[in-house]
């Protein structure tokens, strides 16, 4: 981002309040993601992240009944869910919903869509990886929680551990240092 120059300020500041105004309305509509923080937090008071999680989790879910052609399509359709959990958490500042949301991802991954990771393809090999990193991110964000909140996750983040070291992706996470087992951090 660009800095203002000290002239430059001093006149945006001296301007009518009534010119002000239009250019800033007009610049919060260039960036969609300020939009919707501002109308997350002055419009629905913040009281909507329940909702805004559902429909993340309702997109998971719609992702995993679709019968893919390859691990491949999986894989970006995954990057995309992604990138809804990524707006969200932007959007909310949501830290338990982005871990809850990050965990389903890669949990319903492995109970609803096995057979694009357990066998082997170059395809296939990048989605291990993909779901080793976000596996590792998952674990990151984590244990900086409060260690009650760390136990809400404690069985899905174990589930996805097993998984992770069961199936294809073995080889990525002893690669990433993944532990076999979480332990919940003080």
């Amino acid at each position: 981002m660009a800095k203002l120059e000290k002239d430059l300020q001093e006149a945006i500041l001296s301007m009518p309040q009534k010119e002000k105004d239009k250019l800033l309305l007009k610049l919060i509509a260039k960036d969609d993601v300020l939009v919707q923080q501002l109308e997350f937090t002055l419009v629905e008071g913040g009281s909507t992240v329940e909702y805004r999680r559902d429909e993340v989790k309702n997109a998971i879910d719609k992702l995993y009944q679709i019968d893919r052609y390859s691990s491949g399509y999986l894989m970006m359709d995954m990057r995309y869910i992604n990138g809804d959990i990524t707006r969200h958490v932007k959007v909310t500042k949501d830290k338990y919903g982005e871990i809850e949301l990050s965990l389903k991802l890669i949990k319903d991954c492995f109970e609803k869509q096995l057979k694009w990771i357990e066998k082997y393809s170059s395809k296939t090999d990048k989605l291990s990886n993909y779901v080793v990193k976000r596996t590792d991110f998952i674990l990151k964000k984590l244990v900086k929680l409060h260690p009650d909140i760390q136990f809400d996750f404690y069985a899905d983040m174990n589930y996805v551990l097993e998984c992770v070291h069961q199936y294809a992706p073995a080889y990525y996470a002893m690669q990433m240092k993944l532990p076999k087992n979480y332990e919940i951090s003080e």
